[in-house]
């Protein structure tokens, strides 16, 4: 996709299923084994009431869908920040949306809004931006 192509309100999102595998493998990869991801009993006793998935895995699912649809491939993600406001769960399908909120002609550069939902329900919220090849 070409800086061109794109407009203000433009929008893309993805589905993806949250998984105890999916939740082992992401810690698997980063490191993370914080207890409320890994540990039934423990995330049971905790103020979520069960396990929950990684908040990083959300930003995760939101650069999938800038890398893979908009703008796609080619672009560079540049920035990112995401505010948490409800866990994620094994078993939650989450939907990853981002929004065209800005245009930099001179730069290539473009802003999104960014929201993570489960059953319709904002889990996330942020905003991230890209960089666009020629």
């Amino acid at each position: 996709m070409k800086f061109s192509d794109l407009y203000l309100g433009m929008s893309a999102s993805l589905e993806h299923p949250v998984t105890v595998a999916t939740i082992e493998m992401f810690g698997e990869a980063t490191g993370d084994r914080n207890p409320l991801h890994f540990d039934d009993a423990y995330a049971a006793a905790s103020q979520y009431g069960g396990r929950v998935a990684h908040g990083a895995l959300l930003v995760g699912f939101v650069s999938a869908v800038l890398a893979n649809k908009l703008p796609g491939p080619g672009s560079v993600a540049r920035e990112m920040s995401i505010r948490f406001k409800k866990p994620v769960r094994p078993g939650d399908v989450v939907v990853s949306k981002v929004v065209v909120r800005e245009l930099v002609e001179k730069t290539r550069k473009v802003t999104f809004d960014c929201y993570s939902y489960v059953g319709g329900e904002l889990v996330a919220r942020g905003d991230a931006s890209a960089l666009l090849p020629d």
